[in-house]
C-alpha cells in the first residue's frame, strides 16, 4: 500500500536564503548582518518586570484580547503619539507577534477570490498569509532605487477583487518611511472602496532625522478601515518573546478577535503584564530613535570609506547599499554577491531580490545595523577589504 501524499498548501515555500546565509555565515565564521534582530541585551528592568509578573502568579491564560492593563497604556501611547484614541476593551488586541497579527488580519478579510496588493520588496510571510486564506497576492514592485510607492501603479492594480492592501512603513527591507502626502494618495485610490489596509508599523520607534513616524491611523479615512501592526519584540529588544498588537476599529476586531481565538486564542501571560509594568516610563520608547540613529549613522559613516554606496534610510534598522561601482562584483546577482561576501570578506548581508516573489535584480544588498558598535565596527573593518572601484 503507497503513501498517501499530501498536497501542500505552499508548494512555492522551501528553505528561505535567511536561513541559508545564516549557516553559511556560521560556516565561514563571518559576521552575521542578515538577521534582522538585535545582538545585545534588553533593558534589565523589562526581565525583572516578566519575573516579578511570574512571581506574582501570572502564569495562567490571560484573556484572549490580552492583559487589560496593557492594552490601557498601549491605547494611551497611540493617543500621546498620535492623538487618536483606540479602545482599550474593543480595538486592541494583544497577539503571539507582529507576523501572527498579520496572518490573523488577512484571515479575518481575504476569501477565495479576493485579491491582496502588496509592495514588493516586501517581508516573506505576507505572500504565503495571502495564499493560506485562499486569495490572490497582487504584487506591485516600489520604484527602482528610490523604493518610492508607485501610486499609479496601485490605482491601476485595484479592482473589483481587490479586498486589501498591505503597506510596510517603516520598510523592510529598504527603510523608506511613509509621508502624510502618502497615506492621502491611497485614501483617494481607496475612495469607498470595500477595501481593508493591513499597516505593518513594526518598525515605528525606528525614524530618523527628525521625522516622525506617520501611522495610517492618523488618517481620518483610513483609520476606519485599517489594522495596524506593532511590535513590543522591535521596540525592546526582545524579539524572541513574540508580543505584539493589532489596533483597529471595533468592526475590524471583532472579526480579527474571531480569527486569534482559534489560532493561538492568546499571548504570553507574564511577558504581557511584565511590558505593561514597562510601559509606566515612556523613556525607551521616546528615546530608541535616536539609539537607532546614532547607529545608523556609525554604520553609514563606515560605509562610505568603502565602494559599497549606502541608499537612503529613513527608518527601520536595516541599511541598503548598491555593490554596482565594484567592479569584481558588477555582474554578480545579488545572492552570489551575498555569498562571495561571506565567504571571502567574513561578512554576511541578504539580497534584496530575497523580498520580490519574481526574481528582481537591483544590485542591492541589506545590512541590519541592531547590533553592538562593537560588531558594526569588527563588520566595518572587514568591508575595507573590498576592493575599490575602477
Amino acid at each position: 500500500m503507497s503513501a498517501p501524499v499530501l498536497q501542500s498548501k505552499l508548494p512555492k515555500v522551501g528553505t528561505t536564503v535567511f536561513s541559508v546565509m545564516s549557516a553559511l555565515a556560521v560556516k565561514h565564521e563571518a559576521i552575521n548582518l542578515g538577521q534582522g534582530f538585535p545582538d545585545f541585551d534588553c533593558d534589565p528592568r523589562l526581565v525583572e518586570a516578566v519575573a516579578d509578573a511570574m512571581r506574582s502568579g501570572h502564569n495562567q491564560y490571560p484573556l484572549m484580547p490580552g492583559v487589560p492593563l496593557l492594552r490601557e497604556r498601549v491605547a494611551a501611547k497611540v493617543e500621546a503619539m498620535h492623538g487618536v484614541r483606540y479602545d482599550p476593551a474593543s480595538e486592541i488586541t494583544i497577539t503571539a507577534g507582529a507576523t501572527q497579527g498579520i496572518l490573523s488580519c488577512i484571515l479575518a478579510v481575504a476569501r477565495p477570490g479576493d485579491e491582496v496588493i502588496v509592495l514588493e520588496p516586501c517581508y516573506d510571510s505576507y505572500i504565503p498569509n495571502i495564499e493560506l486564506a485562499g486569495a490572490r497576492a497582487v504584487p506591485i514592485p516600489l520604484r527602482r532605487g528610490t523604493f518610492d510607492p508607485d501610486f499609479d501603479a496601485i490605482a491601476a492594480a485595484v479592482g473589483p477583487a481587490t479586498r486589501a492592501i498591505i503597506v510596510n512603513t517603516p520598510h523592510n527591507p529598504s527603510g523608506r518611511t511613509w509621508s502624510a502626502a502618502d497615506w492621502q494618495r491611497l485614501s483617494d485610490i481607496i475612495g469607498h472602496r470595500d477595501i481593508w489596509v493591513i499597516s505593518d508599523e513594526v518598525y515605528e520607534h525606528m525614524v530618523f532625522d527628525g521625522v516622525p513616524h506617520i501611522s495610517a491611523a492618523r488618517h481620518p479615512m483610513l483609520r476606519e478601515r485599517t489594522f495596524v501592526v506593532s511590535s513590543f519584540g522591535k521596540t525592546f529588544h526582545v524579539t524572541g518573546w513574540k508580543i505584539g498588537t493589532v489596533c483597529a476599529p471595533a468592526p475590524l476586531t471583532a472579526e480579527f478577535r474571531k480569527v486569534h481565538q482559534y489560532t493561538v486564542f492568546t499571548a504570553n501571560s507574564p511577558m504581557q503584564h511584565g511590558i505593561a509594568a514597562y510601559l509606566s516610563d515612556p523613556r525607551p520608547y521616546v528615546e530608541l530613535p535616536a539609539f537607532y540613529q546614532a547607529k545608523r549613522d556609525r554604520f553609514a559613516a563606515g560605509l562610505a570609506q568603502t565602494p559599497l554606496r549606502a541608499l537612503a534610510c529613513e527608518g527601520s534598522y536595516f541599511q541598503c547599499a548598491s555593490y554596482a561601482d565594484i567592479s569584481e562584483l558588477r555582474d554578480f546577482s545579488e545572492r552570489d554577491c551575498c555569498e562571495w561576501m561571506t565567504r571571502e570578506i567574513g561578512v554576511t548581508p541578504i539580497p534584496v531580490s530575497a523580498f520580490y516573489s519574481t526574481p528582481t535584480e537591483q544590485q542591492v544588498i541589506r545590512f541590519c545595523f541592531a547590533k553592538r558598535d562593537s560588531t558594526l565596527d569588527a563588520a566595518l573593518a572587514r568591508l575595507l577589504r573590498l576592493a575599490p572601484p575602477r
